[in-house]
């Protein structure tokens, strides 16, 4: 089932991210508990998660970003896009995807715009077949670390 994260589902979406990037979960702190409830109480911001055996095995951020071009209309970013390993291969993240397309259609937004830091052709075509071009866009990223 793909939907929304709920308010106490943060201690498992922490894990999840460890087969995104993340090495460990962090601890939880004050910062860590005040950058959740900001998250949860922006409209603009969307996790959104994929349950399958009543736990998140795939999730994607999806932010809709309000702007003054394109006839004033909104454009969404999406990010950390993962699955958990033993669930990957099942359409969970493109379901993920999907339900951050509608809500981007439903929000008006022109485009979505996703970047990815992996090079893995299997990756690339995953986000390909997913409706997404990489060809019309170049991205750029200045790491602040």
């Amino acid at each position: 089932m793909v939907r929304e994260i709920q308010p106490d589902e943060l201690e498992e979406l922490l894990s999840l991210y460890l087969h995104l990037h993340e090495n460990t979960v962090p601890e939880m702190s004050n910062h860590l508990r005040d950058t959740w409830d900001r998250i949860l109480s922006d409209p603009n911001h969307h996790i959104i998660v994929y349950e399958e055996d009543g736990r998140l095995v795939s999730s994607c951020v999806s932010l809709i970003i309000p702007n003054l071009t394109r006839g004033v209309r909104p454009y969404a970013l999406i990010e950390n896009v993962v699955t958990h390993a033993a669930y990957r291969g099942r359409g969970y993240a493109t379901a993920c995807l999907n339900y951050a397309k509608e809500l981007a259609i439903k929000q008006n937004c022109y485009k979505i715009m996703l970047s990815t830091g992996s090079r893995q052709e299997s990756t690339l075509q995953f986000y390909r077949n997913a409706g997404y071009d990489d060809t019309v866009k170049t991205a750029f990223v200045q790491n602040l670390d």
